[in-house]
């Protein structure tokens, strides 16, 4: 007797977010990408449809940084020096199809640089690459709402994915992303209930939840990544349920969260050990963009990603 396998269906799916416009399209970029949109739980083919594969993003940062393990710094070259060239490096050479780049320059304490040039920086940034934008800012509330709206007007037409919208943070971000046709980060701690109550308060803005792209801020191997699955598990179950609130895409810093364990310091093959167990297990969990910093790591999740999707 064959047994048949019991194939759920769910009522919901995830939002279907399109990153990055096309010159037909009014923006400037060579070419988009979908994140998103499906009806079944990771990975799972024949429950439903998954439209989409997790991408990778590579993070660039607008100047150096000055606290990364020497092993990532020297995985990168020289081009960790200028911010253009580190761009074209993960494009060119690393074959990124999407950059997220943090504007660390402006922050008080790692440079403090004025407002108005973070708008320069990611004008002169499109003109240097093709690939569709992450923006991120630099962490302090006061100035990121300084910045963020000077550079959702650079970008705008080029549908990027800017942040973050925090709980207590949110509602300058949002009237520029709304203004200038971009998407937004909503960046909340590891929490699925607050993670559903900045949604609700971003749409009650006019934002589209279509629009919205969930940071449940995780942790790396050893360092609360098990926590982190579970929630983004929990979230995920709630919105294929039927919760609209948490039918968002997820966004994940798996690079930035593995490469401050300490074990991923204890040698090279360490530190892309740890950012790729890291970034495979967020796959699992429903990651739809995974933000990486090693190019070894990032090519080694590709590879994963395709053999999985094949």
């Amino acid at each position: 007797m064959v047994e048949h396998p019991l194939i759920e269906k769910w009522a919901s799916q995830i939002a279907s977010i399109t990153l990055g416009a096309c010159k037909s399209e009014g923006g400037s970029r060579s070419k988009i990408l979908n994140i998103g949109g499906q009806n079944t739980l990771p990975l799972l083919f024949k429950e439903g449809k998954i439209p989409n594969p997790p991408r990778i993003a590579f993070e660039v940062w607008d100047q150096a940084p000055g606290d990364w393990p020497v092993e990532l710094v020297n995985a990168l070259g020289k081009n960790i020096l200028d911010p253009f060239k580190w761009a074209e490096y993960c494009v060119k050479e690393c074959q990124a199809e999407l950059l997220c780049v943090k504007l660390v320059s402006f922050h008080p304490d790692y440079g403090n640089k004025q407002p108005e040039l973070a708008g320069k920086f990611i004008k002169d940034l499109l003109k240097r690459v093709e690939v569709p934008l992450i923006i991120i800012g630099c962490g302090d509330h006061a100035v990121d709402n300084s910045i963020l709206p000077i550079v959702s007007e650079a970008a705008k037409g080029e549908r990027c994915l800017i942040g973050s919208a925090l709980q207590d943070n949110y509602k300058t971000l949002v009237a520029s992303v709304l203004a200038d046709g971009h998407s937004i980060v909503a960046e909340s701690p590891i929490d699925v209930n607050i993670a559903k109550q900045l949604n609700i308060l971003i749409s009650d803005m006019g934002l589209s939840l279509e629009r919205i792209v969930i940071n449940p801020t995780i942790g790396a191997l050893g360092y609360g990544l098990e926590y982190a699955y579970s929630i983004m598990e929990r979230a995920r179950l709630a919105a294929l349920s039927g919760d609209k609130t948490l039918a968002c895409p997820f966004i994940c810093f798996a690079g930035q969260e593995a490469w401050r364990a300490n074990e991923a310091k204890l040698s090279p093959q360490h530190g892309i050990i740890w950012e790729t167990i890291t970034a495979s297990a967020l796959i699992q969990a429903g990651a739809d963009i995974l933000v990486i910093r090693h190019p070894s790591a990032a090519e080694k999740l590709n590879k994963h990603i395709k053999n999985l999707f094949s």
